[in-house]
């Protein structure tokens, strides 16, 4: 299993679980998380990214309707959706730099 699968795995992991536990820190774990899967990401999936984590800040709390579930459900999408929106930030950064590059 590669490094980029391990984080990613990772980061899903922790924004189930940070969507229930209060650490005090559970943003600045999922943007770090989020960093680190993020720059792993490949030239031609960084697009797909930045739409998801769009999409995922504007509807993750489309759950809130469902009876007894919905709360956690929004509360779940909401925190990965921060995972990728750190992770599109990394990438943005990563294209950014390879422009520049000469």
């Amino acid at each position: 299993m590669s490094t980029a699968k391990i984080i990613w795995i990772v980061g899903a992991l922790a924004a189930i679980v940070l969507a229930f536990i209060n650490t005090g820190y559970d943003a600045a774990i999922i943007a770090v998380l989020g960093a680190a899967g993020g720059f792993f990401v490949d030239k031609e999936h960084r697009t797909g990214m930045i739409v998801a984590a769009i999409f995922l800040a504007a509807s993750s709390s489309a759950w809130g309707a469902i009876p007894a579930l919905g709360g956690h459900l929004s509360a779940i999408w909401a925190s990965y959706g921060g995972l990728l929106a750190a992770a599109s930030l990394m990438a943005i950064v990563r294209t950014t730099v390879d422009r520049l590059k000469p």
